[in-house]
């Protein structure tokens, strides 16, 4: 970058050679300390080349120039060394035949026999310089992959973002239309609701119509009684007498009303008591419950899930995800994300005309970006389904027979006991079991090389009430 600098930018205008020790003037102008004294010293304290009066105080050095001078200078002088020159020792003027292998570096035999590499080892100045070519290739060619290590590293994490913004959306998504599902279901709830209340409504507002019209008529009814009797009692005493008796029955025959309005308002309690309550037990009829949620985030490129995360199935074409470490790369493998390192466990698992297919469970730190056999010794506990048999995979794999072939599968895991046991939950019969004492976390797993799905199934929920 220097040497590309024109000359006459680092040469004195007054000497006419490079700066040396370059002062800058206020006009911007630079020239050597001494030059510039020179040229002062004749009584004219200007600029030697604008004319503009310079300040009386000492012009301040113009650092940058100098450091750019002082090293062009020193690139001169080295340019200048012959090359002779430059092989031989700096200290005692021999040419450098040894290169030591403790300092790792050339020297003359002068130097082999100082006090400096007396003790050291020396080989020949052309097989060190293989010796030290191929050290240096080698680190050239760790370099290299490193280099080609960061830029996959690079490509993958440019699709890891990309992934990372589908991801999201679709994630939004399904929240979205999972809670449009809940509020559909709250509405049409509430709407059933507000029906029942204002069926109600009507019924007794009818009811109390029908019983105001009844009022109204026996009101009439006594009114004209009334009229009558009344009229009755100012006719002659011998009229009055005559119709006494037909007086009195008609009197008689009016009937009272009952004065019982007792269940005539609106049943509030029935509509309103424990609500929140029994809408959301309500909802439970609508809602499933899966004890397993599947992982997408190991699941192979060829495996296909659910929306909701509870089934799966193989495609021969791969879906576009990133190649990230979870992620099982060689197998139609796929973990739930329930770890499992505790307690006892069980899932069921619809198999339906799946005729490809393994369950179980595996250790937490299988390999992912390996092909393995599904076996105890690799850290898999394991049915099989394939070619229509039936195989726990133990070491070999054990064939089993069935007196029929189930549609479903329990897989039950006591983590505590050790053993992983594969039942047919139709009436609970054993198909295979394994006991091993279990140190690790484990997570349930899946394969399947079937178009045909494979799903958890979804569990009923029980609502217990705890009274104090």
């Amino acid at each position: 970058m220097i040497m590309s600098l024109p000359e006459e930018d680092l040469t004195c205008p007054v000497c006419c050679d490079i700066f040396t020790d370059p002062v800058l003037l206020s006009c911007s102008h630079s020239f050597c300390r001494s030059c510039l004294k020179r040229y002062w010293d004749t009584g004219l304290r200007v600029c030697p080349l604008c004319r503009k009066r310079a300040s009386k105080s000492s012009p301040p050095s113009n650092l940058a120039l100098r450091n750019v001078c002082e090293t062009l200078l020193q690139v001169r002088r080295q340019s200048s060394v012959p090359e002779d020159e430059k092989m031989n020792c700096s200290l005692h003027g021999e040419k450098m035949k040894l290169f030591c292998l403790v300092d790792k570096q050339p020297i003359c035999v002068v130097c082999q026999s100082s006090k400096m590499h007396k003790t050291h080892d020396c080989s020949p100045m052309d097989e060190a310089a293989l010796d030290c070519k191929d050290e240096l290739a080698l680190s050239l060619k760790i370099l290299q992959d490193k280099a080609d290590s960061l830029k996959r590293i690079q490509r993958t994490s440019a699709d890891m973002s990309k992934y990372i913004k589908s991801q999201a959306l679709e994630t939004q998504r399904l929240i979205r239309s999972t809670f449009e599902q809940l509020h559909q279901l709250l509405f049409q709830e509430e709407s059933a609701r507000l029906a029942a209340v204002k069926k109600e409504e009507e019924e007794k507002i009818a009811g109390m119509k029908d019983k105001i019209k009844e009022l109204s008529a026996e009101m009439l009814s006594l009114t004209e009684t009334i009229s009558f009797m009344q009229e009755q009692l100012k006719e002659e005493d011998v009229v009055l007498l005559k119709n006494f008796k037909a007086t009195q029955d008609r009197g008689k025959s009016v009937a009272v009303a009952s004065d019982n309005m007792s269940g005539l308002l609106i049943d509030v309690t029935k509509h309103l008591c424990n609500l929140k309550y029994r809408v959301w037990e309500k909802m439970l009829d609508n809602i499933d419950y899966t004890p397993l949620t599947l992982d997408p985030n190991t699941a192979h490129p060829c495996l296909i899930l659910s929306d909701n995360l509870t089934s799966l199935h193989y495609s021969k074409q791969s879906s576009c995800c990133p190649d990230n470490p979870e992620r099982f790369h060689m197998s139609a493998e796929v973990v739930a994300m329930t770890p499992l390192g505790s307690g006892s466990h069980h899932w069921v698992v619809e198999t339906g005309s799946n005729q490809d297919w393994l369950l179980g469970v595996a250790s937490l730190s299988v390999p992912r970006n390996a092909e393995i056999s599904a076996r105890p010794e690799n850290g898999f506990w394991t049915l099989c389904f394939r070619d229509g048999e039936f195989r726990a995979m133990t070491s070999p794999p054990t064939p089993l027979t069935l007196s029929r072939t189930p549609k479903q599968i329990k897989v039950h895991l006591d983590y505590n006991k050790g053993t992983v046991s594969f039942l047919d939950p139709a009436d609970n019969t054993v198909i295979c079991a394994f006991t091993h004492t279990f140190t690790e976390t484990l997570l349930p797993y899946f394969y399947t090389q079937s178009s045909h799905p494979l799903r958890i199934m979804p569990e009923k929920v029980l609502v217990t009430m705890l009274r104090q």
